[in-house]
């Protein structure tokens, strides 16, 4: 069985190439989210893997920061609207706290790369315009502008200017560079003569690098510059007569150079809507690690195929989704069975791509949806929470015999990481209902007779008996519901209630069995 990134690399190890460049691009036209930044997990990827099967390989990453801005990103004021049509390498960063509107933006992705274990030569595009990169594909091109204009004619349903060139000068009255149209070259001089949507007519030093190819155009050049033979990229640039179709013509026709091999990938939504700088609805790599393991991600995109339609939500389904990882990953390290051979080998497989260090052992990560129960119970006291942990039988073969105290710096450095992630769910994106508090006295709420009657014959039980299963106590707490008449809604309320001061809560048994015994048997007796 062989994942979808394996047998890119397959067919790429066939190419006769020296080196292999893996690349990828982002517009830094906001905040750069897990949407538009699959380029880069996916080069990322690809490229370890064409090492590990002997290639040289390079993986790149170019910021598209000489483009003009045409929306003003989240949570920039609309006053920002004046530098519309400007390159975002020109504009000033919003908060000062930056060079510039570029770093401001693409620093919270570069900032976490390490982390998700991503290794890359990062380029600028507004730095090759200026130190001159681009300056003989600038003149190719526009020497070369009637072939230019013919491709893109062949796609468009009108066609564009007779004197139409694929360049684009930033005026030099209003710094836009979306408004400007240049219609002659002087090959002598290297000046293109251009106008102004704002009035202005000018000439442009196309050395200068205060300028632009046309995007296809663009595009075409670099992979013949950095001579790229992979690049990953979204679905609207693979759509047919769409920006690889006019490029892969423009590389090999104008460039002579053969297109690279095309990985494009579905768009990722959140919360089932389209992710948008804009409008602010999107999900940073930055924002993940908050709630979740690099790895996690990794997995999230590469467990299906790069145009299956991903939907994310860090809401509650964010719960099921950790639980499928925690699942994969403890099938991976032999902690648990798949529920099928052929199971076990998908999930081997999707969890050794989504891996970021190879050979290291199972991760001290403890049942997620369960700690955000003892994490409210026991706050930041990582002991108490282990202890609650075992009470429960929350722990997996490999630690289910070890104390706090027999963890290792490594693995309680990844369980109090582990605490922190629930931690910050919890206080980002929790709903209410599973958030509680447990009550320092007691509730004053009203109790029918018959549950005050169930607290006490509980209080008893627990008293009593020692249990080393919810399921134990579970079905013991039944026999006393069942003795007092009482339905177990009005059962658990009458817990709930004492406990936390409210009519609902995590599960009863492993609830209780996370308790302080002294302390739940008291308050069951409503004794303080």
């Amino acid at each position: 069985m062989k994942h979808w990134i394996e047998r890119i690399a397959d067919e790429l190890k066939d190419y006769d190439v020296e080196k292999h460049v893996i690349a990828s691009g982002t517009s830094i036209s906001g905040s750069i989210h897990i949407g538009n930044s699959c380029d880069v997990f996916i080069a990322n990827v690809v490229g370890k893997k064409l090492r590990e099967m002997g290639e040289k390989s390079e993986t790149l990453w170019i910021a598209d920061d000489h483009d003009p801005l045409r929306k003003v990103p989240h949570p920039l004021p609309e006053s920002y609207d004046k530098y519309l049509g400007m390159p975002y390498s020109n504009i000033p960063c919003p908060n000062g706290c930056c060079d510039n509107f570029v770093e401001h933006f693409e620093k919270p992705l570069l900032d976490v790369l390490d982390d998700f274990g991503i290794e890359l030569t990062t380029k600028s595009g507004f730095e090759m315009y200026k130190d001159g990169s681009y300056d003989e594909y600038i003149r190719i091109s526009l020497k070369n502008a009637d072939k230019i204009r013919e491709i893109f004619n062949q796609y468009r349903e009108h066609p564009l200017a007779e004197d139409w060139l694929p360049y684009n000068p930033i005026c030099d009255e209003c710094g836009r560079v979306n408004t400007t149209t240049s219609y002659a070259f002087d090959e002598k001089t290297d000046k293109s003569s251009y106008k102004c949507e704002c009035g202005h007519h000018g000439d442009m030093d196309i050395t200068s690098g205060n300028g632009k190819l046309t995007w296809r155009v663009e595009w075409a050049a670099r992979w013949k510059i950095f001579q790229v033979t992979c690049e990953p990229f979204g679905k609207d640039h693979a759509a047919s007569g769409g920006s690889y179709d006019v490029s892969k013509i423009i590389s090999e026709e104008i460039f002579d150079y053969k297109a690279p091999y095309p990985v494009p990938y579905e768009w990722i939504t959140l919360n089932g809507e389209a992710m948008s700088k804009s409008q602010g609805v999107f999900f940073t790599p930055k924002e993940w690690l908050e709630i979740g393991p690099a790895e996690s991600l990794n997995y999230f995109i590469f467990r299906s195929k790069p145009m299956k339609h991903k939907d994310f939500s860090p809401n509650m389904a964010f719960l099921d989704f950790i639980e499928q990882f925690y699942k994969v990953e403890k099938v991976f390290f032999d902690e648990e069975e798949a529920p099928s051979e052929k199971e076990e080998k998908k999930f081997k497989k999707i969890y050794e791509i989504s891996q970021i260090h190879e050979g290291e052992n199972l991760p001290f990560r403890p049942p997620y949806r369960f700690l955000t129960v003892a994490y409210q119970i026991a706050g930041d006291n990582l002991e108490k929470i282990f202890e609650i942990l075992k009470k429960n039988s929350q722990l997996i073969k490999s630690f289910e015999n070890k104390n706090f105290e027999d963890l290792d710096e490594k693995e309680k450095n990844q369980f109090k990481q582990r605490v922190e992630e629930v931690k910050n769910w919890l206080e980002k994106y929790g709903p209410k209902f599973v958030k509680f508090q447990v009550m320092k006295k007691i509730p004053r709420l009203e109790l029918a007779y018959e549950q005050k009657a169930f607290l006490g014959d509980l209080a008893n039980l627990i008293e009593e008996k020692e249990f080393n299963s919810a399921e134990n106590l579970h079905d013991e707490m039944y026999e006393i519901l069942n003795s007092h008449e009482l339905k177990p809604q009005k059962a658990f309320q009458a817990i709930y209630k004492m406990i936390l001061g409210q009519k609902h809560g995590p599960k009863a048994a492993s609830f209780l069995l996370s308790l302080d015994k002294d302390f739940l048997v008291k308050r069951l007796r409503m004794k303080e």
